[in-house]
């Protein structure tokens, strides 16, 4: 689990890498004979018994730098992503971080550009909100209304939703399944986790390779495994 990459001299929330730090951990995933793909491409190739070689990669929020930072670094490593984006704030800033910085977001140009660049685009909803705060109407509109408008946008159909501040219960990942999506990502969603409440691990500046290991063992460990995953 990315979010920002580019410079994180100023990073309360420790959501960002630098290009060089993604270049060195997708290395190591190269070196051990990994490589990063979309959840789509991941859970597809998981429904047919392989791709244990594969690790799905997703970048939260939908950052601008994405397409400035984080694609060269994917296309020179031949990896691929999930990019989850808000299309209620397309070219918009991140306004939901109380301590800043502001970073930009892309906009619908920048989010047809990865998608051409063979980018998987998910939603996170239209605004970034903790959906099981929400009501039922706000609830169907971050869910539905964002599915719809992305299809839109891309012309593809969106599959995958990502829960904002990773926070899901039964009843948003059930909104989420009903909205027509075909898996949704938290963080570590505990008893839920299945399809529609993947657990990811959050993967930072300070995660040199011995962190990345420690991480993906206790990854292992702390964490349901997920029924045909």
């Amino acid at each position: 689990m990315y979010h920002s990459v580019g410079d994180c001299s100023d990073d309360p929330y420790r959501i960002t890498v630098t290009p060089g730090r993604l270049d060195a951990q997708l290395g190591w995933l190269r070196r051990r004979g990994l490589r990063g793909v979309s959840l789509g491409e991941l859970l597809a190739a998981r429904a047919r018994g392989e791709g244990r070689d594969l690790v799905g990669l997703t970048f939260d929020d939908g950052y601008a730098d994405f397409v400035e930072h984080a694609l060269p670094v994917l296309r020179r490593r031949g990896c691929g992503a999930t990019l989850f984006v808000l299309p209620g704030r397309l070219g918009g800033v991140n306004a939901w971080d109380p301590l800043g910085p502001r970073k930009p977001l892309l906009t619908a140009d920048g989010i047809r550009r990865a998608a051409a660049e063979g980018v998987e685009i998910g939603s996170h909803g239209l605004t970034h909100v903790d959906l099981t705060r929400a009501d039922d109407a706000t609830l169907r509109a971050e869910v539905a209304r964002s599915r719809a408008l992305l299809t839109e946008l891309t012309g593809t159909p969106v599959a995958g939703f990502c829960y904002p501040y990773g926070t899901v219960d039964r009843r948003v990942a059930d909104a989420v399944r009903d909205a027509g999506y075909t898996y949704g990502c938290a963080i570590d969603p505990g008893p839920l986790t299945g399809p529609y409440a993947l657990p990811r691990v959050h993967v930072g500046q300070r995660d040199t390779a011995v962190r990345l290991l420690l991480k993906t063992r206790l990854h292992r460990l702390r964490r349901r495994a997920v029924e045909g995953i």
